[in-house]
């Protein structure tokens, strides 16, 4: 395989839409964990409990989601460079790790999508003890 210089230039685009993507998520988790610990009151304090807890983890989801999100852009930069300066099998295997984190950056946010559901049924549950009294 010969790896030409522009071809891991085609990631670029594609990680930072991930990026903004990641950031929008997290900030929006953020939020939401800020509201549930301002609004705790203590009839809810066992369904507050578990979404934070999930809360937390989808966080952290997020937090390794962005970090190999940064190595995949870092050895995406570094192939790059390795290409210019004619290292072709060091370009190549930077490129391929590239493609291995973003993978794992992807693979953490479908996990993290799926956790989203579980959420909401928290929520949906909270709702309907409610609407039972």
């Amino acid at each position: 395989m010969t790896l030409s210089i522009t071809d891991p230039a085609f990631l670029f685009p594609g990680i930072s839409l991930l990026f903004l993507a990641y950031t929008n998520r997290y900030l929006a988790l953020a939020g939401i964990v800020r509201t549930l610990n301002r609004d705790i009151d203590d009839s809810d304090a066992p369904n507050r409990v578990k979404q934070i807890r999930s809360l937390h983890l989808r966080i952290t989801l997020i937090k390794y989601m962005q970090a190999f999100g940064v190595v995949a852009f870092l050895f995406c930069i570094f192939s790059m460079l390795a290409l210019m300066w004619s290292h072709q099998h060091s370009g190549e295997v930077l490129f391929i790790g590239s493609l291995a984190a973003m993978t794992i950056s992807l693979l953490l946010s479908l996990t993290e999508v799926l956790k989203s559901g579980q959420s909401l049924k928290i929520e949906l549950d909270r709702t309907h003890v409610r609407k039972r009294h």
